[in-house]
């Protein structure tokens, strides 16, 4: 991975973004407090967005998409969540969902599904995660078993987000339970399979916009042409590869956040007075509005790096995914944080929009692994990049025998 990368915004990049915002003003920002308090879906700016083409950026153009890749995707869910957060997860996940296709299916698959998602005429959901199997992708339950030409699906997914609205579910099913680096395999599933239904929509903290739910496939079967690749065994290395290419835009999720939030506080501390001034003239608040504006900054830059990485086909795009999902989101829960204490009682109040701003932002921190896993991914990554500089031994040399009473550690070790 190259660090300096070029992060380049083409015409087409900034005029995504410049839709985004105009949806974002229309039919967001008047609507986002009713359809979180009633916990129902933003139709009409989905249809808004699927209209003006939006859901097939991430799409390669030979499949119905326009090809601007990752860096469209971002900029697009950075404008929607400042406005609403949640808008900005149920658009996302319809990247997360389709992106398995894209990485890993079959040319006569992804001809008969992205275009669908490219027009709008499908959603899109991703059904790995259970309920004993969150973080640890590599501990699923939920099977597939072969009967000549005919797969069977059987479990339920916990958490999928977009799960009731989804006509296209990628699933992650067990399909060889004796092999360790060929266990799981991806399918297509639609929802008019029958054996498909939903069992639960989740009563959550924040995104409540969003439909998130629990998965049943009761049997549901499907042939090999459901089966992403072709090829059983490849479910996990699809499922990371989505990830690395989907962080990003979870990542952009929270840059959205933050600057939304940002923009409230700063607004409230302008118009707010105490003793006698607006309270922006204290510098207690400066200072936590400038915080504020260096993180989200901070952050914004981390997710065009990363997303950059991911359209040139990077190599290291893994921990640098990492990376931003994980500061971005936790800047998101900061500066959301510290946006509600300027409200003071105000922002403990569901009166004001920034209290959604903060029950939104939590969940960055935990869906599409865990800030905690994104940690540890990060350190393996550096700690196997470490082995590959040899030219630190002449700068760190391996401690001596006389010194531990063991053999040398260097950095190859």
């Amino acid at each position: 991975m190259n660090p300096l990368y070029d992060i380049k915004f083409t015409e087409a990049h900034l005029a995504w973004r410049e839709k985004a915002h105009e949806i974002a003003v229309k039919y967001l920002l008047p609507q986002a407090l009713q359809h979180d308090k009633d916990s129902t879906f933003n139709e009409e700016a989905f249809q808004a967005a699927a209209d003006a083409g939006m859901l097939g950026t991430w799409i390669p153009k030979e499949y119905g998409g326009s090809g601007d890749g990752i860096m469209a995707l971002a900029l697009m869910v950075e404008e929607f969540s400042k406005a609403d957060p949640a808008f900005g997860v149920a658009f996302a996940v319809n990247a997360l969902g389709s992106l398995p296709i894209i990485v890993g299916g079959t040319h006569e698959q992804k001809a008969k599904y992205l275009p669908l998602v490219a027009q709008g005429k499908a959603a899109c959901a991703f059904a790995l995660s259970e309920k004993f199997a969150g973080s640890d992708a590599g501990g699923l339950s939920v099977n597939a078993t072969k009967d000549g030409d005919t797969w069977s699906i059987n479990g339920e997914k916990k958490w999928t987000t977009n799960g009731s609205r989804a006509n296209i579910i990628t699933c992650f099913a067990v399909t060889d339970p004796e092999s360790r680096s060929r266990r799981i395999s991806a399918f297509i599933v639609e929802d008019t399979d029958p054996g498909f239904s939903i069992k639960k929509v989740e009563d959550k903290m924040g995104i409540r916009s969003v439909p998130v739910c629990e998965t049943v496939f009761d049997n549901v079967q499907v042939g090999d042409d459901r089966l992403i690749g072709g090829k059983p065994g490849f479910g996990f290395k699809h499922s990371m590869m989505t990830l690395d290419l989907a962080r990003p835009g979870v990542a952009a999720q929270a840059v959205g956040t933050a600057a939304g939030a940002l923009e409230l506080a700063t607004t409230y501390a302008c118009r707010r007075k105490q003793f006698g001034q607006a309270i922006s003239g204290f510098q207690m608040i400066q200072a936590m509005l400038a915080d504020m504006a260096q993180k989200t900054e901070a952050a914004r830059w981390i997710v065009y790096a990363t997303a950059a990485h991911a359209d040139a086909g990077s190599k290291g795009v893994t921990k640098i995914a990492a990376m931003a999902k994980c500061f971005s989101s936790d800047v998101a829960v900061e500066v959301a944080t510290d946006a509600v204490q300027i409200f003071g009682g105000y922002g403990f109040m569901e009166d004001y929009p920034i209290a959604k701003f903060y029950r939104d932002a939590k969940i960055l921190q935990i869906y599409e692994g865990t800030n905690q896993v994104q940690r540890m991914v990060i350190a393996r990554n550096l700690i196997k990049e470490s082995s590959r500089h040899d030219y630190l031994n002449s700068v760190i040399p391996g401690e001596t025998q006389e010194s531990y009473g063991a053999e040398p550690v260097t950095a190859n070790s």
